[in-house]
């Protein structure tokens, strides 16, 4: 039997990234997965490859009724998720504090942040009719060990870090197990953002010296990490704050 068997999962920001790495593995290891991204075309075109065990929707996870409507088609199309992976994140470019905007500002607090708590307010009630479920916030060492020019993203990162925790004390009693991942950068899509100059041999260099594994994280890094923590072989597992960064946060 594959490890996620009958399981139904939610990834946000599904379509590209950990993201992706996450729902491929979701499907091949026997979940259905809802691929909810802002890119609808790109979550589209993601779910036809992995087949009818996954469906895509257009999702602004800053947006409270994108996130209800994405849990909504969910419960529709599989049924009441067992398992939630709010992925979904943006950032700033890497440079002084005060030179980034208020505008900018708000966009990684919402996407980050608060839209954890506008899908807790959705699939916390399912999960708790079925007395069981799964979160896992992907989190970044961002958030443990935080990189100069960042500074923003870094508290972003460091409020999902600890509201994992503080989640998983508080929903441990109703059998709902939350964990966070934090992975260190990788060569996705917002690589230049975190870098805050062009994406170069030389750049990548300077970032891969402080990682003693010698490497960035992968989306195929976070996925099996969120595999372990999604499957039953985690079942005694909640409130970790797990760095998936080759030696970085030591």
């Amino acid at each position: 039997m594959k490890t996620l068997t009958d399981k139904i999962a939610i990834v946000t920001g599904g379509a590209a990234g950990f993201g992706e790495g996450i729902a491929k593995l979701f499907v091949d290891e026997g979940a259905r997965v809802l691929i909810a991204d802002l890119d609808a075309a790109k979550a589209q075109a993601l779910a036809s490859r992995l087949g009818h065990n996954a469906y895509a929707v257009r999702c602004d996870v800053s947006q409270a009724k994108d996130v209800e409507a994405a849990v909504q088609t969910c419960v529709k199309q599989y049924g009441i998720p067992h398992i939630v992976v709010n992925n979904a994140g943006t950032t700033h470019r890497n440079q002084p504090m005060l030179e980034v905007d208020e505008e900018t500002f708000d966009r990684v607090f919402d996407v980050n942040v608060k839209s954890i708590f506008y899908m807790n307010r959705s699939v916390l009630p399912l999960m708790r009719h079925q007395g069981h479920g799964v979160i896992i916030n992907i989190g970044s060492t961002a958030g443990i060990r935080p990189r100069p020019g960042l500074t923003w993203y870094n508290a972003s990162k460091g409020a999902v870090n600890l509201l994992s925790k503080s989640m998983a004390v508080e929903l441990g009693p109703e059998g709902i197990r939350v964990n966070a991942i934090c992975p260190v950068m990788s060569p996705t899509g917002l690589i230049e953002q975190f870098l805050g100059t062009a994406d170069t041999p030389e750049a990548r260099a300077r970032i891969t010296a402080g990682i003693p594994l010698g490497r960035m994280s992968t989306p195929e890094d976070v996925a099996q990490a969120a595999l372990y923590l999604a499957s039953d072989a985690a079942k005694f597992i909640t409130g970790v704050e797990l760095p998936v960064d080759g030696g970085r946060t030591i």
